[in-house]
């Protein structure tokens, strides 16, 4: 008989047991000691923003971030003087922003940007302007002299260099080193003022609820939290799965004194943009103030806000002495999104305004024209008509070439060598401004663009009778 061959087995199922226990009971200690034990230096927020325990004083910003093109932009700027004056803050006053370089979205459709995306596109796009050259405050653009005794305010460039703590002359230097800390630090303090990282105690509070969920009242009649007149239909609610509701919301009340953002050194708003829409308004209603004679009376002082006197003198100056006392203005927007399908509407309108003038005579009737239509493509249109008719029209249009908007650009262009001495410099573009100053003038009547903001904003200068 055989004997078997019982030959012992390596034990090293017991050795990977205890392998295994001594590693668990290590990662528990070492769990206990993470979780129990204060780090000896934790690690500190950063050095900006400029909030009352770091040097910040007595004052409270106002900060929005703009959008779309100038209309829409001087429209927030006057709803951002407004929040202000209620809130009694200093208003950050932003530069301007390139024609669409910023979109909030549709607010009738619900479809938007938050308040903390779009605050941190503006940053970027800021950010961009001075490097390129293109910074010029809404403020070179627009007289503010009549509401500074109500609303103080700061341009956004000085803003960024007190709140953050850095020479924006800096990001330009031929410097690579010098540039690259700045812009890296620029980048931190945009995501700390966009409200990424979340509100901080007495230092910034972010408003991030927009006209997908509020519209923002001052001292009405209403109960503070009412249902607002326009909500999302049962068709939009299914197709897009919305859930907002829209609420009317007294801005004293959620945002001023005993609130938790009045403590804040920087109150942060998104978009400030309202417009009418089926009956009520997108974002603030706020038109009147029966019971605060200050702010009623500072609403009708921004009604009309008007550019500056180098702006304004340049525009009355190319009408008296280059088209005449009496002269017709049309204002074409042609190529533009929606514009673009209403042309022939457009061109019927100045055509009936045109006859009636020139029957009224004398001739030729002198029409000033501002358009984005190129006069190398006007023969195959009505402005062709009018432009080869010299017998009874003469046509004037202003360009970027002319020596008036050159030497207009020059002296705005001084406050931007002030503010940023070290950054690249390009002439400011002008001339939709002076455009619009000139068709204020217009003796003979106004002819706009339906639907188009920029002949809103020419109407109420007309109706300021600047001229």
């Amino acid at each position: 008989m055989m004997k078997s061959n019982n030959k012992k087995k390596p034990k090293s199922r017991s050795i990977l047991t205890l392998t295994l226990t001594l590693f668990i009971i290590l990662l528990f200690i070492f769990l206990i000691y993470v979780f129990t034990s204060t780090p000896p230096n934790p690690i500190p927020l950063p050095k900006f923003p400029k909030c009352p325990s770091n040097g910040g004083g007595d004052h409270k910003f106002l900060l929005y971030a703009p959008h779309s093109g100038f209309s829409n932009q001087l429209s927030e700027l006057n709803n951002g003087l407004l929040m202000a004056a209620i809130l009694n803050r200093t208003l950050v006053v932003p530069p301007v922003l390139d024609h669409h370089a910023v979109a909030l979205g549709s607010c009738p459709k619900f479809r938007v940007l938050t308040p903390s995306q779009i605050r941190l596109r503006v940053w970027d796009h800021v950010l961009d302007l001075i490097r390129h050259g293109r910074y010029i405050s809404m403020a070179d653009v627009i007289d503010l002299s009549s509401v500074s005794t109500v609303v103080p305010t700061i341009d956004f460039s000085n803003f960024v260099s007190f709140w953050c703590g850095i020479d924006l002359d800096s990001i330009c230097l031929q410097d690579s080193d010098t540039q690259s800390s700045a812009l890296n630090r620029l980048r931190q303090c945009g995501l700390f003022l966009s409200g990424s990282n979340s509100n901080v105690n007495k230092c910034i509070h972010t408003v991030d609820v927009d006209c997908r969920t509020t519209v923002w009242t001052y001292k009405q009649s209403d109960p503070d939290g009412t249902l607002d007149s326009y909500q999302a239909d049962e068709q939009l609610r299914i197709k897009k799965k919305i859930s907002f509701v829209r609420r009317r919301q007294d801005v004293l009340k959620h945002l001023g004194p005993g609130s938790e953002a009045d403590s804040s050194t920087l109150l942060a708003f998104g978009s400030l943009f309202t417009g009418a829409y089926k009956g009520s308004q997108s974002y603030i209603d706020i038109h009147e103030s029966p019971g605060d004679d200050r702010i009623q009376s500072f609403l009708g002082m921004i009604n009309f806000l008007p550019f500056v006197p180098e702006i304004r003198n340049a525009g009355k100056e190319f009408a008296e002495k280059k088209i005449g006392p009496s002269f017709l203005c049309a204002q074409l927007r042609l190529l533009d999104g929606q514009f673009k399908n209403h042309q022939e509407a457009t061109f019927s309108l100045l055509k009936q305004k045109a006859e009636a003038v020139k029957q009224e005579g004398p001739l030729p009737v002198h029409i000033f024209v501002m358009t984005d239509l190129p006069k190398s493509n006007w023969s195959s249109s009505y402005l062709g008509e009018l432009d080869t008719d010299s017998s009874s029209f003469k046509v004037h249009v202003l360009d970027n070439g002319d020596e008036i908007v050159k030497e207009t650009a020059g002296k705005i262009a001084a406050s931007h060598r002030q503010r940023l001495s070290h950054c690249p410099y390009k002439t400011p573009d002008l001339l939709l401004y002076i455009e619009e100053t000139i068709c204020s003038c217009a003796s003979l009547g106004f002819v706009g663009t339906a639907g188009s903001t920029i002949a809103e904003s020419i109407e109420l200068m007309r109706k300021s009778s600047f001229c």
